[in-house]
């Protein structure tokens, strides 16, 4: 990729599903990274600076390294190119739908845009497990929200026993095919699930200031550790990749899988460039860029999700490799690669 595309994430759910709860949680662990925050409402924002809550038109240091503003949805677009600008040096940022946007226009917006300087980073739907039955009667819409995620977190899961949780889990199922659940309690949520942070050494510095988010890892001390539940499944291949093998795996992606990002190696000649690839939910994009001289021709991908079978998705890849046997891959088999592909 040419030039690193800061994911857009949407952060939705009906007042009391614990989706600030949430926002919180990944502020409080970025691990280093910046995160671009657009609320409606600061109001449960736990900052000192948040005291402008309720002002339109105002962006806010959170101490961390994170920014936050306060925007009218019409507004969205101008305050994604105003994150989005290289001297904010963010990494991703993070949109909270109140409770009268719609999240699938919030999505709509994202995918529309013609700042290049962004990308879809999915639709995170969070449910109140305590509060679901009653939710969905007050707001039916919410079947529609769930049908259009990218990512379902059960929220509040502690709340409920172990026999309505799996019945949850079977109606979410349900209303979400083939789309990843996970359970969580106080809104913690790995957020190496929804964004890559940054590698270790870009964190490390010799002396710097408490942060919030030290305070927060030193609450989280007393507090636990809630680890999610969703697998990383890594693949690497030496040998080329079948265009249109991998493009019948894409195109038909496992239930549970929510991210996939890396790198593909195509040996069809006029098409050897280094195509990045970035996925999430239904989304998916390639990025041709050049390899480095010395750099080694492979493919590595990082698959994410929940309940994925790893070993299922690792055969399902070994067997989009160009290996000469079979259908021959040719320049026409690359057409369906193209269809995704941004320069």
């Amino acid at each position: 990729m040419a030039k690193r595309q800061i994911p857009v994430i949407v952060l939705a759910g009906f007042l009391g599903s614990g989706k600030t709860t949430l926002l919180n949680h990944l502020l409080g662990n970025s691990g280093g990274s910046r995160i671009g925050v657009v609320v409606n409402d600061f109001g449960s924002i736990e900052i000192d600076a948040m005291s402008v809550a309720g002002q339109v038109d105002s962006m806010v240091s959170l101490g961390n390294g994170c920014l936050c503003c306060a925007v009218d949805t019409s507004e969205l677009d101008g305050f994604l190119e105003r994150l989005a600008r290289p001297s904010a040096r963010i990494d991703v940022i993070v949109v909270e739908a109140s409770g009268l946007a719609e999240p699938q226009e919030l999505v709509r917006m994202i995918l529309a845009s013609d700042n290049r300087r962004i990308v879809y980073g999915g639709l995170v739907e969070v449910v109140d497990a305590a509060e679901f039955t009653g939710t969905r009667a007050r707001h039916p819409e919410l079947d529609r929200h769930l049908g259009i995620a990218d990512l379902v977190v059960l929220n509040k899961a502690d709340r409920v026993a172990e026999e309505e949780r799996a019945a949850l889990l079977r109606t979410l199922s349900g209303l979400a095919p083939g789309t990843p659940v996970v359970a969580a309690e106080y809104g913690r949520v790995d957020p190496e699930l929804l964004f890559d942070r940054r590698p270790r050494e870009e964190r490390l510095e010799a002396v710097r200031q408490l942060s919030f988010e030290d305070l927060c890892a030193e609450r989280r001390e007393h507090e636990g550790h809630l680890h999610t539940a969703y697998e990383s499944v890594e693949f690497v291949s030496e040998e080329p990749m079948h265009p249109r093998r991998l493009m019948e795996f894409l195109d038909h992606r496992p239930r549970g899988l929510y991210r996939i990002k890396g790198f593909v190696h195509f040996g069809i000649a006029g098409h050897r460039q280094k195509f990045a690839l970035h996925a999430v939910g239904d989304f998916l994009r390639f990025y041709p860029s050049a390899w480095g001289r010395a750099e080694r021709r492979l493919t590595q991908l990082v698959l994410i999700g929940s309940g994925v079978d790893a070993s299922g998705l690792r055969d399902g890849l070994a067997a989009c490799r160009d290996t000469g046997a079979g259908e021959r891959a040719d320049e026409r088999a690359m057409w369906g690669v193209l269809r995704y592909a941004q320069g």
